[in-house]
């Protein structure tokens, strides 16, 4: 059976701003600070070190009841049991993804400030959708910017979660939960701080009220 996109802060993994502390034990510390999502993102070559870390981050995942996913990489999602793929514009299409990691993982697709690429990926069969940046990024200084009636509307007319991305701080990511966003984002906003756990925990907490009126806690 297909999971549900969990609610709450979903991190995206960096190789050099988990440098210090390994990125097993940053990505664990993560965990500990109530992340929800972990999305294993590296684009080197080396596919031997690639699928050893994916598979030590899944299970270290399944174990905090968290869900794992793959930036870009079908087939790396399927060798180490990821529970989802997250695909950009110059990844696998939505239908060569699913042939490969079959029915039960979760797919999810870069939209970018796009509503019509959105309502195309579902079409497709994707199961959750992602926009951004929502706000000036120090990863990705020239991302476009998906305003937040994007997300507003996102939310009221596509069947499929919502995840913003980009810039998002405890200090704004409020008004993207408001809209209805199912989850938020980050990179440097947790694996960049000097406390991993502590950080995580900031954007984890502004979830409670949610989960709450969900059922979820």
């Amino acid at each position: 059976m297909k999971p549900a996109l969990p609610r709450g802060l979903y991190v995206i993994t960096d190789r050099p701003l988990c440098a210090d502390a390994g990125l097993a034990e940053s990505v664990r510390a993560a965990l500990r600070g109530g992340a929800a999502i972990v999305q294993y993102r590296d684009k080197t070559a080396d596919e031997r070190r690639r699928l050893q870390e994916a598979s030590e981050l899944s299970l270290a995942c399944r174990e905090a009841n968290a869900l794992f996913v793959v930036n870009d990489d079908p087939e790396l999602a399927r060798h180490c049991r990821a529970g989802g793929v997250h695909l950009g514009a110059k990844d696998p299409d939505i239908s060569q993804a699913r042939r490969i990691v079959g029915e039960t993982t979760l797919i999810g697709v870069s939209c970018y400030d796009s509503l019509p690429r959105a309502r195309d990926a579902v079409g497709s069969g994707c199961d959750y959708v992602a926009f951004g940046s929502a706000f000036p990024s120090p990863t990705k200084p020239g991302a476009v910017r998906a305003p937040l009636i994007l997300f507003e509307e996102a939310v009221a007319t596509l069947p499929v979660p919502v995840v913003a991305i980009g810039g998002i701080t405890p200090a704004n990511a409020e008004a993207l939960i408001r809209a209805g966003c199912r989850a938020v984002a980050v990179i440097s906003g947790v694996f960049g701080q000097a406390d991993p756990e502590m950080a995580a925990r900031s954007y984890a907490r502004l979830f409670e009220p949610a989960l709450e009126a969900h059922g979820l806690e």
